[in-house]
């Protein structure tokens, strides 16, 4: 494998000054993740200092790292690692000629970047880059912009936050040809007066666009002059996606077929039909926002739409199991790591839609909505009810309101932990049900699906 980085070229991205000649394959700051070849950035955290595990990198096969000490291994010693990271993530996207996404939003943000890499990648295999799991803050962003090889045709990177100025920081390492938010909703609500202050949050991101950039936005949404305003001073061209009639890019028809939809999608100069393979009217409008970044990037739509014919959920985000019960199976669908009142309501409808003897929602409490938690966990109510779920367990403090809503309406335990719904649902599973667990993932419902289905997910 051709090298990533030279100590040299290290050496000069962040200003420090090399033990010796090394050649790096890879990049990581978790020593957990550290394979043969890679370079090891020792970050100095809140809890634990970086520098303390690099002989355990070294032992586990890095070819250099980034340090602030001198350490007894190839080396390039910087004042401060977390900026090296920064200035090594700087240089990467400088020294590249790919197009670059950017994809922020409070739902399907994930999944967005997952399935417009797919998208890409089918027309340019091998050629494009993506940020891995969710690495979407102030040291994942970086990150993933120095594992992005020189001769990469396109790049596609998910950016988060969680507080206001977050996003115009992010957005200006990454440096964006095309923008893209996915939806706003009440998720991190905690941190901000209003969902409108979260739009103003998210619209950060088109500070980075490149001239000539294309912003992309949710037309259906009720923040879209919001976004539109936000994006104005920095894009030469904007956008629009959604089902309502004036959005750029719009289905003529969506028809849900067993576990799919069959699109029609209308681009302004295109159009485009295709097998959608994830369930649920929000993966429609995912869809619809990958086709409109893969146009505006210059993609091919046409292998975009055979990628999203054959995209898998993801672990944690709507991946679908079949899970051995007695003589027969059941469905499990995995949306455990991470829950807002928006994509909650969003997969319950998927459960709603989904043929089965019995419909079981297993749903952990909701993080980070602040003084509006209650109410909003009550709220979950009506999309429980309009699901047809025979049998609701709940899980954490937070889904006190939720099981009072619930109450002589529904089947429904509330259960403090995880463990505990845990061995109540493997009690309760029978031959076709159907169990959506989800969550938000400090609740540990991801425990749950590891159980049931065998495997680590």
């Amino acid at each position: 494998m051709s090298a990533l980085w030279t100590s040299a070229e290290i050496e000069t991205a962040t200003g420090g000054v090399v033990s010796g000649p090394f050649a790096a394959t890879g990049v990581a700051f978790d020593s957990r993740e550290v394979g043969p070849g890679d370079l090891f950035i020792a970050l100095k955290g809140e809890t634990t200092d970086g520098h303390r595990f690099v002989d355990g990198a070294f032992e586990q096969g890095a070819a250099g790292a980034i340090v602030s000490r001198p350490v007894a291994h190839p080396h390039v010693q910087v004042a401060d690692t977390t900026a090296a990271l920064d200035a090594l993530g700087v240089a990467a996207r400088a020294r590249t000629a790919a197009k670059i996404a950017g994809v922020t939003g409070s739902v399907g943000k994930t999944g967005t970047k997952e399935a417009l890499s797919a998208a890409l990648a089918r027309g340019k295999s091998g050629a494009v880059h993506r940020s891995v799991k969710s690495y979407n803050n102030h040291t994942g962003v970086p990150l993933s912009l120095s594992r992005m090889a020189a001769g990469s045709a396109f790049g596609v990177f998910e950016m988060g936050m969680n507080h206001a100025g977050e996003l115009a920081a992010l957005t200006r390492l990454v440096r964006p040809h095309v923008a893209l938010i996915t939806t706003i909703a009440a998720a991190h609500i905690e941190f901000f007066d209003s969902i409108e202050a979260i739009a103003d949050a998210k619209g950060e991101i088109f500070q980075g666009l490149e001239p000539g950039g294309t912003a992309i936005i949710p037309f259906d949404s009720p923040h879209r002059d919001r976004l539109f305003g936000h994006a104005k001073p920095y894009a030469a061209n904007i956008l629009t996606f959604g089902i309502e009639d004036g959005a750029d890019v719009r289905p003529l028809e969506a028809i849900p077929n067993g576990n799919g939809t069959m699109v029609t999608v209308r681009l302004p100069e295109a159009e485009l039909s295709f097998t959608l393979s994830q369930p649920g009217a929000h993966w429609v409008s995912n869809a619809l926002a990958v086709l409109a970044a893969v146009d505006a990037l210059g993609g091919d739509l046409a292998a975009a739409g055979l990628a999203l014919a054959d995209f898998e959920g993801l672990a944690g985000r709507g991946a679908h199991h079949r899970i051995r019960v007695g003589d027969g199976n059941a469905l499990l669908i995995d949306e455990s790591y991470n829950a807002n009142p928006t994509s909650m309501a969003a997969t319950l409808e998927v459960l709603g839609n989904t043929e089965a003897a019995r419909r079981i929602a297993v749903l952990g409490a909701m993080r980070e909505l602040g003084p509006a938690s209650a109410t909003l966990h009550a709220g979950l109510a009506e999309p429980v009810l309009a699901a047809g779920v025979d049998c609701a367990l709940l899980v954490g403090s937070g889904m006190e309101p939720l099981a009072e809503a619930l109450e002589g309406k529904v089947e429904c335990a509330h259960w403090p932990n995880a463990s505990s719904a845990g061995e109540a649902l493997q009690k309760l599973i029978r031959p076709g049900d159907a169990i959506l667990i989800k969550g938000s993932n400090a609740i540990g419902l991801g425990r749950i699906v590891t159980t049931l289905t065998g495997r680590q997910n």
